[in-house]
């Protein structure tokens, strides 16, 4: 049994029932942060931008090669084949990409930074593919017990009993009566806030990213996004935060300023102390998948990997991402 029906939950499930065994997600519906988001599949970005390690590079690197197959098994649209950066501390960017060994072209004259490593998913078509042949309880789970050798949790609209429990519940609180390990584990995660806008009209052909914003293909229009704002828990768009990302889009696009018709959006995510996710068992039969910070659409199969291994009592194939780092 999955809690929690964002991208590190479906992800779970479906790598579960891809190795055979009966899943079951809860979750409540409503806003789900990883439909608000751009749907990145971006180590080369993602390294360069947050200036990671060369450990924790590797570990996005590892998590991208995993999603040809899984998107293939999942019937998810993995596409993209160039992502751009567009000004600011371009140069900075090229220098880090290089250090870490990814692929890239830097013009210096243009100011523009291009990797052939990253993708993209568009998140509504994702989640349902995700979603496909896994049994989704459409409630909040209310309290969790040991029941015999696997766990009992008490819905809104019922009792679920499962061998193992896997936590992918973003920044919520702990579920009550996790044992200490479970709620150790849940209150290492803090909320961030994000938000994007959704346009109709197809903008750019490929992700298009510069300082303040980012510009990307989403179906048949755009996104525009996105903030980090830590802390905040609303789930109503800030009018003035919105308007600034579109400022810094038109920069980034570099084009005169027009009307569009924007859908602004936010959702909240959770993060770890060190940015990096909690993936694995903490306690006999109880799992999590949590923690990706802006990161989870590509850490998703990763994660979705190691809390199956741990289900079937592999050894630890990413030690960086066990939760025993905190607990």
């Amino acid at each position: 049994m999955v809690i929690g029906a964002g991208v590190l939950g479906l992800c779970a499930a479906a790598e579960l029932r891809r190795r055979g065994r009966r899943v079951a997600v809860v979750d409540p519906g409503g806003v789900n942060a990883s439909a608000v988001a751009a749907g990145m599949i971006a180590p080369a970005m993602e390294s360069a931008v947050d200036d990671l390690s060369p450990e924790a590079a590797l570990v996005l690197r590892r998590a991208r090669d995993l999603w040809p197959d899984f998107a293939a098994a999942t019937g998810v649209r993995l596409y993209g084949d160039v992502a751009e950066w567009r000004g600011g501390n371009v140069g900075e960017l090229a220098a880090r990409m290089e250090a870490l060994g990814f692929q890239h072209h830097y013009d210096a004259a243009s100011g523009r930074l291009t990797t052939p490593e990253d993708a993209k998913v568009d998140p509504p078509q994702a989640m349902i593919g995700l979603a496909q042949g896994v049994a989704v309880i459409a409630a909040r789970a209310l309290r969790a017990s040991r029941h015999g050798q696997g766990w009992r949790v008490e819905t809104t609209v019922g009792a679920v009993h499962a061998d193992h429990l896997v936590l992918a519940t973003g920044p919520e609180a702990a579920l009550e009566g996790l044992p200490p390990e479970g709620q150790a584990a849940v209150a290492c995660i803090t909320p961030i806030r994000g938000q994007i806008g959704l346009v109709k009209e197809k903008l750019v052909d490929h992700v298009v990213r510069g300082p303040g914003a980012y510009v990307a293909p989403m179906g048949e229009g755009s996104v525009i996004g996105a903030t980090m704002e830590p802390g905040e828990r609303s789930l109503t768009p800030d009018a003035a935060r919105c308007q600034a990302m579109l400022a810094a889009a038109w920069e980034v696009l570099d084009r005169a300023p027009r009307p569009l018709t924007i859908d602004w959006r936010a959702g909240v995510r959770g993060a770890t102390p060190d940015g990096l996710p909690m993936a694995g068992q903490v306690a006999p039969g109880l799992h999590v998948a949590l923690g990706p910070r802006r990161n989870g659409w590509l850490l998703g199969p990763l994660i979705a990997a190691a809390v199956a291994d741990a289900t079937e009592g592999r050894p630890v194939a990413e030690p960086i991402l066990h939760p025993s780092r905190f607990l």
